[in-house]
């Protein structure tokens, strides 16, 4: 999934790097997998703004996507390879052998015509699913269970992978893309291999119509600003904030713990925030 860049014909172009997406199969959609999507723009259920620089961009259905891998024992055969707006992984569109169609997060090296199957009874190979206690130690696996049954919540970027490193009790302890070692149990279920689209970490968007286009309004520098609409505001020329930083809002930033009473904190066994 290499990237390609372009001949400096303007300068939103001369460092534009986009995917070439020529492992994509089709550009038509399994329309009965489609959910209209509401834009929200940054705003809550009271339509108040909860994420600032959000609005705007392309319209986009929603893919939905079987995060659980709950069935069990049917094998299914990768037909095609498709583009998701809505994550930065590629999606891969499943035939199951009783005839049903699901998507799913394609992990990296999987190819259209590659059979993939889940329970846990089945073999760790590439693509299928299967609770941690069953997955050898030292694999490399994505869509991870937080809470058995629920469905994988976290490693699902593109590019990203945990690893399994011990089986202790009724926990797995997993090593996750960003340096936490978290114990999470045993009948959660989890993807074998690395999530697709490795080099999506490396594209450069080269111009901000490219970031409107994805939705992402502009942002500016709180120095920019005046004293009344930021702390760091004001001041004759370019100056230095004078302070520690600070949100628009006066609250501590950079650094400023922000996680409070989680209950499950006790989890973690090593933060990703201890220092080696």
């Amino acid at each position: 999934m290499p990237l390609r860049s372009y001949k400096a014909t303007s300068a939103g172009r001369r460092w534009m790097t986009r995917s070439t997406f020529e492992e994509i199969t089709t550009d038509q959609p399994h329309k009965p997998l489609l959910e209209p999507q509401k834009r929200i723009s940054g705003r809550n259920n009271q339509g108040r703004m909860t994420v600032r620089h959000r609005g705007g961009g392309e319209k986009t259905h929603y893919r939905r996507i079987d995060f659980k891998r709950d069935k069990f024992g049917v094998p299914a055969r990768l037909a095609t390879i498709e583009y998701d707006p809505n994550r930065s992984a590629r999606i891969g569109l499943l035939h199951y052998r009783d005839g049903e169609k699901r998507y799913m997060l394609l992990p990296h090296g999987l190819k259209v015509g590659d059979v993939v199957v889940s329970g846990p009874d089945v073999e760790a190979r590439l693509g299928n699913a299967l609770p941690l206690a069953n997955i050898p130690l030292g694999t490399t696996v994505h869509n991870i269970e937080l809470v058995p049954g629920k469905g994988g919540q976290i490693v699902r970027s593109a590019g990203t992978s945990a690893q399994l490193l011990a089986k202790e009790g009724d926990f797995a302890t997993v090593r996750l893309p960003s340096g936490e070692m978290r114990r999470v149990p045993l009948k959660c279920i989890a993807t074998i291999g690395q999530v697709s689209n490795l080099d999506h970490e490396n594209q450069s968007l080269g111009k901000a119509g490219r970031a409107r286009h994805m939705g992402l309004r502009p942002e500016v520098r709180g120095v920019a600003m005046t004293p009344r609409d930021h702390p760091h505001g004001g001041g004759e020329g370019k100056s230095p904030t004078g302070m520690p930083p600070k949100t628009p809002w006066g609250k501590p930033a950079m650094g400023y713990r922000t996680r409070r009473g989680k209950a499950s904190n006790r989890l973690i066994v090593r933060s990703r925030h201890r220092k080696s």
